[in-house]
């Protein structure tokens, strides 16, 4: 446990990204040699995690109501965004705190509540123990018990194990999810909030770490509990009510999950564009070659669409709650899928080098390839966010059809970097009765670019893509409505699921682009010159959608290609995040006044 210390501290995102750029113990923890290293042993990232803890960055992971600094669930997309583009290992080690807390901001006591959030200030770590050997990611299956005890203070008994569990060895807290009833059913599992200090010796046992691919450092483990007696007030919540509570925890932590994507993402482009500008062919930087310049452009215009897609998904947990249960799962779906693709197209522009562990960058490249593999499978796989989709087919189509939108809660929900709502947790459900708003109002911004490029205030071009997007949407929309409700879907319904989740992005960015002169824009980017950034992403979703019909490709304009590019380019030369808002000044100054302090 390594509590904050005097000296600069995170009192924003904005304020962690400019200290992770200039703190002086920054450059030694968070070295990509070292890291690189760390990776090769599975080796712990302990000093830069340490380092994240002196800067007071858990008290991003707690809710202001609970004495933390945590205000909207966007900032925990810049959390992991701002952690992942320097390594996805440590954001996955450290993120994990409020991955295993967030049952407790929802359903806990508030005393139970506000004590966690003084710990995790304090330096505690808090890990999520849902998975087991035999059942996985499901829920109800679990055979972790937690018995009664007659008598007494009325605790519980835990027996049983938990694996492939994040932090479950070196953490100070598991949150449990056991069973508390033989009856089958939704209410057969409660929480547990359990911690280590106190419990008596030999009452719980650690399980090795696991040997992963990616994240190699984090200790992906697991702790066996025999006859473990924890007190009453270990619970959280009602009892029976414990996969509820997880499925609506689940709707929180899917979209912050985004900001890993848009991390990783950002840290291959950065090095794809530095290779491409540095290395030559032939006498000239690869950089000035055709294709070359495809895939940058296409690769940059995609990270836009994951940070958009992250960043509104993350703030509908405030604007379009009710919703959550579909937004959350296509968020968490295609965010990685677009991140995964991106990355392979750009394994391809640096040949071998991008599967060297030393060499380039110090094999950085190949560590944020296979990182970033796990982020897809971690809170729900894609196949299970779509099932989840698949589900709600018959109330998508329906309200897409109806026109049926919460259009104030999509204005705030894409208006990124402004200010929310604050977050109502008791509005979270399982199933939306809406469908999703953002997708539904497709049709009415797609309508109002192509009026405003009638009058000249949009360009033709975005005109044409966002009629292009509506129509695939359309169809996809009028396949869903064929498709049977069904326990068990066909294959085909999953495909649906994965072209529905594509529409979702494209309305994303409509409506983040018409929405950003309410937003945080940084209107001296040349990305929004020409609406460049949204019409290039909305052409390398659509080639994604056209891609699954066997269609190849469509080449972006050359104006088009080589403005996203020089865009690019400019951005990694100057090591400026690779972003569409600019850093909050209130950040800076923040980092400003305690250095200043200090």
């Amino acid at each position: 446990m390594t509590p904050p210390q005097a000296g600069p501290v995170a009192e924003t995102t904005a304020a962690l990204d400019v200290l992770l750029d200039t703190h002086p113990e920054a450059s030694a923890a968070l070295d990509p040699a070292t890291l690189s290293r760390l990776d090769e042993e599975s080796g712990f990232p302990r000093e830069a995690t340490d380092l994240l803890d002196r800067l007071g960055v858990p008290a991003l992971y707690v809710p202001t109501r609970f004495g933390g600094r945590l205000e909207s669930q966007e900032e925990l997309f810049h959390v992991l965004r701002v952690l992942g583009r320097r390594d996805v290992t440590v954001a996955v080690a450290h993120f994990k705190t409020y991955l295993g807390a967030v049952s407790v901001w929802l359903a806990g006591r508030p005393e139970q509540a506000e004590r966690l959030g003084r710990e995790i200030i304090a330096g505690s770590r808090v890990s999520w123990a849902l998975s087991e050997p035999e059942h996985g990611a499901d829920l109800l299956a679990g055979e972790v018990t937690a018995t009664r005890e007659e008598g007494g203070e009325g605790g519980y008994v835990l027996s049983g194990v938990k694996w492939l569990i994040n932090n479950a060895t070196l953490g100070s807290h598991w949150c449990v999810l056991a069973r508390t009833s033989q009856t089958p059913g939704s209410r057969s599992h409660s929480l547990l909030l359990v911690g280590k200090e106190g419990l008596p010796e030999g009452s719980y046992r650690p399980l090795p770490k696991v040997a992963t691919v990616g994240i190699r450092g984090a200790d992906i483990s697991g702790v066996g509990f025999e006859d473990t007696r924890v007190p009453a007030t270990a619970l959280v919540g009602q009892e029976g009510k414990g996969v509820e509570t997880v499925l609506r925890g689940l709707q929180l932590t899917r979209t912050a999950c985004a900001g890993l994507s848009a991390g990783a993402g950002e840290h291959a482009l950065r090095i794809a564009t530095a290779f491409a500008a540095e290395h030559q062919v032939g006498g000239r930087p690869l950089i000035e070659r055709p294709h070359v310049r495809e895939v940058l452009a296409r690769s940059a215009a995609t990270l836009l669409a994951v940070e958009a897609v992250g960043r509104a998904g993350a703030r509908s947990a405030h604007a379009l709650t009710d919703e959550m249960s579909v937004i959350s799962a296509l968020t968490k779906a295609v965010a990685p899928t677009l991140a995964d693709g991106l990355i392979r197209d750009l394994a391809d522009l640096l040949g071998s080098r991008s599967h060297l562990a030393a060499g380039y960058a110090h094999g950085a490249f190949q560590k944020a390839l296979r990182d970033h593999q796990i982020v897809g499978i971690f809170d729900g796989s894609t196949v299970v966010n779509r099932h989840a989709v698949v589900n709600h087919f018959p109330r998508l189509a329906r309200n897409y059809a109806s026109g049926t939108a919460d259009l104030d809660g999509v204005a705030e929900a894409t208006a990124l970097g402004s200010p929310v709502r604050p977050l109502d947790p008791t509005r979270l459900q399982v199933m939306s009765r809406t469908g999703c708003s953002i997708v539904q109002a497709l049709p009415a911004v797609a309508a109002r670019v192509a009026r405003a490029a009638a009058a000249g205030e949009a360009p033709a071009t975005l005109a044409e893509a966002a009629g292009a997007a509506e129509a695939a949407v359309r169809r996809v929309h009028e396949r869903m409505a064929r498709v049977a409700p069904s326990p068990k879907p066909p294959i085909a319904a999953f495909d649906l699921a994965a072209a529905y989740e594509l529409g979702f992005a494209a309305a994303v960015c409509l409506h983040v682009w018409e929405r950003r002169a309410a937003s945080g824009a940084d209107a001296r980017s040349a990305a929004w010159d020409e609406a460049r950034w949204v019409e290039g992403a909305l052409w390398a979703l659509l080639d994604r959608l056209g891609e699954a019909a066997g269609q190849e490709p469509r080449p972006l304009r050359r104006d088009l290609r080589d403005g996203l590019v020089d865009w690019l380019a400019e951005a990694v030369a100057k090591g400026e995040p690779l972003t569409l808002f600019a850093r909050q000044a209130t950040g800076n100054d923040a980092v400003q006044e305690a250095a200043d302090e200090r």
